[in-house]
């Protein structure tokens, strides 16, 4: 039964070949008189290439690059290419420019985790702490135990034995009075009353100087720096911890020319896996880095999370001015380099030909930029799979 089947599509193949590379006379070879006898004119055909387990039969019809520059793309390979194409748009645009920035943490979203004294660290009932781990706020992250010589702790520890005994006899006193109440004069109750409760308070803090000091979170976030490990002995005022809001956090910019920054609005950033954008908060008044410092906050998507962003990361800010530009927007993929590293866009001038133009551009934002040379509007351009366009030989 295989064999047969073979045998048919065999068959089949060789019938659709010699169908399809016939030679077509076109009322030619017959004598009419005095008529000149016509030449057979065979018409071109494509090849059959293969035929499939369905005897469905395949066609393979190349993308050529034409001796003009221009490259020859058939409908079917356009499909394989998913190339797209859309309408540039030409108008009136905001001029972008462009700023070295980085991420930093919203200050009303953030904080450290700094000691007061030196210490050593000790892990706290769940343990330290780690990179990643989301903590509320008041949430024990670790403890310190006070740095102290045998001579400290000791002269603490005589006078919290001190401060007790001497809590021991304002209880009996108070004690005492009560059982007299009536006889004695109520103040005299009251205030030893008072100077019992002082010494409480006394007491315990005393007491608590000999303890741990607990290193809390500020803030509810997640943990972006960890820099302790059970047994380490930190400096006073040294971070261990710093806690973070990802969903909240911001961009620092550095302006070197302050007449640039007039009229600021909104910026983008592209980063990997997307695009932020951001909202203008504010310009600082003292130079960081011979440059003005510019805040912008990090706006979150209406659909979808944030992109991976860390707090340090370094970025391209392409902020928005007052000023207008003329030119033709298209997508930021539109764009791409050619063989001699200059900017080119595919133009789509008829149904299976595609024409290269040199263009010079100006980024809007991080989704689109401005050709402010070579188009006019109303082309239409590859906006997707115009790198494979160029790579057609």
């Amino acid at each position: 039964m295989a064999d047969s089947r073979n045998t048919s599509r065999d068959a089949l193949v060789l019938l659709l070949a010699s169908a399809l590379t016939v030679q077509v006379w076109a009322h030619g070879g017959e004598d009419h008189g005095d008529e000149k006898k016509s030449t057979p004119a065979p018409l071109a055909v494509a090849a059959v290439n293969t035929v499939n387990a369905q005897w469905q039969v395949t066609f393979i019809e190349p993308a050529l690059r034409l001796p003009d520059g221009s490259v020859f793309v058939p409908k079917s390979a356009q499909r394989q290419l998913a190339l797209r194409t859309q309408t540039a748009v030409k108008g009136e645009f905001p001029r972008t420019i462009e700023l070295n920035g980085r991420v930093v943490g919203d200050p009303n979203a953030g904080g450290r985790v700094q000691t007061f004294q030196s210490g050593r660290i000790e892990a706290g009932p769940k343990g330290l702490a780690v990179l990643g781990q989301r903590v509320s706020k008041g949430q024990l992250l670790a403890w310190l135990q006070p740095a102290s010589s045998a001579i400290e702790r000791g002269s603490q520890q005589s006078a919290l034995a001190e401060l007790a005994a001497q809590e021991s006899v304002l209880e009996r006193r108070v004690a005492r009075l009560r059982q007299l109440e009536g006889n004695v004069p109520q103040k005299d109750i009251e205030q030893a009353q008072i100077e019992l409760a002082a010494f409480k308070k006394r007491k315990g803090v005393v007491g608590a100087s000999l303890g741990r000091e607990a290193l809390v979170a500020p803030v509810s976030g997640v943990v972006s720096a960890a820099n302790a490990v059970v047994g380490q002995v930190v400096d006073a005022r040294e971070v261990v911890f710093e806690v973070i809001d990802p969903q909240r956090l911001a961009v620092e910019a550095l302006a070197y020319d302050p007449l640039l920054l007039a009229g600021l609005a909104k910026a983008s950033a592209p980063v990997a896996g997307g695009v932020l954008d951001l909202s203008f908060v504010g310009i600082g008044r003292t130079l960081k880095e011979q440059a003005m410092p510019v805040l912008f906050r990090v706006e979150l998507p209406k659909a979808g999370e944030l992109p991976a962003l860390a707090v340090g990361q370094t970025l391209k800010v392409l902020a928005q001015t007052s000023e207008r530009q003329s030119g033709v927007a298209i997508p930021v993929g539109a764009v791409v380099r050619n063989a001699a590293n200059e900017s080119v866009v595919w133009v789509h001038g008829s149904a299976e030909r595609f024409i290269s133009r040199k263009v010079r551009i100006a980024p809007l934002d991080g989704h689109t930029v401005a050709v402010t040379d070579g188009l006019s509007g109303g082309e239409r351009v590859v906006v997707q799979g115009a790198a494979s366009l160029s790579q057609i030989r």
